[in-house]
């Protein structure tokens, strides 16, 4: 599956704190994973306003590097994946289905989006768009033993047909997503992103999900429930009500300039009502 260029290889470096272009390294793929998890938040605002979500690289270097927005992980792996290919990274799209939140042995639909990369013959997969838990680091692929990251330990499973992230929770190894390494085509991707954008039983229709990470803390925000989680510490939780505070605690929290559409504020002001 060819790729696309990007049009401000020093801009998008720039964001990520590099002032040259770095070698295709182990070291780098850590470094530029843990970096974009904290400037690029996970966010989707365009789907609760109604707006339609492109996934073609021109208009999510658009949205991301000028438009002072995230996006999710049709957009934000995507972004990620021509970064890693013009910087010399041996690596491809492959695509998986979560299992977060869902009772053990489920089987949901392939609505993930993550990256498989090759580093001198060792296979890793990154990820910057998982949304809350997302993996900090990169991980191995071929071992089931567990995995540090600046944040939550990880493991991947061998499963019949692929392989399951778990993530260590609260003492709980917890499924993250299962995922394999067939093939994937643009194609997939775009049905994938219009069942998530606009189907009536997507979660990213329903409810506003925004997540950033930085040095030791994971900010979250599910539609008005504000929480910043400290590793190994309780986290800090707050309700938000009123829709200005709410776009306030977006631009000053997770660096989000909040679009300026008709629908955008209406739609965050029924998010976050009193039930």
């Amino acid at each position: 599956m060819s790729e696309p260029r990007l049009t401000n290889l020093h801009l998008y470096l720039q964001r990520l704190g590099f002032d040259a272009p770095p070698a295709p390294t182990l070291d780098t793929l850590r470094r530029l994973q843990l970096r974009h998890t904290g400037v690029f938040p996970f966010e989707n605002l365009s789907t609760i306003s109604g707006e339609a979500v492109l996934i073609d690289l021109p208009s999510v270097e658009q949205k991301v590097l000028h438009g002072g927005r995230g996006g999710y992980c049709y957009e934000l792996n995507k972004l990620f994946l021509a970064l890693l290919l013009e910087l010399g990274f041996e690596a491809r799209g492959i695509s998986g289905r979560v299992v977060m939140n869902q009772p053990e042995g489920s089987w949901t639909a392939r609505t993930h989006r993550l990256t498989l990369v090759n580093i001198d013959g060792v296979r890793y997969i990154t990820d910057v768009g998982f949304g809350g838990m997302v993996p900090t680091a990169p991980l191995l692929l071929d071992t089931d033993a567990e995995q540090s990251t600046p944040h939550e330990p990880y493991r991947i499973e061998v499963q019949p047909d692929g392989y399951l992230l778990r993530a260590r929770v609260a003492g709980e190894w917890r499924p993250m997503y299962l995922f394999d390494l067939q093939r994937q085509e643009d194609i997939d991707y775009t049905l994938g992103n219009w069942y998530v954008s606009t189907h009536a039983d997507s979660t990213f229709t329903q409810r506003l999900m925004v997540a950033r990470t930085g040095d030791g803390w994971r900010r979250t925000l599910n539609n008005g429930s504000f929480a910043i989680h400290r590793m190994g510490a309780e986290s800090e939780r707050r309700e938000v009500t009123d829709v200005d505070e709410l776009i306030q605690l977006l631009e000053r929290e997770f660096d989000l300039r909040v679009p300026n559409r008709p629908q955008a504020r209406p739609a965050l002001a029924r998010l976050i009502q009193p039930a």
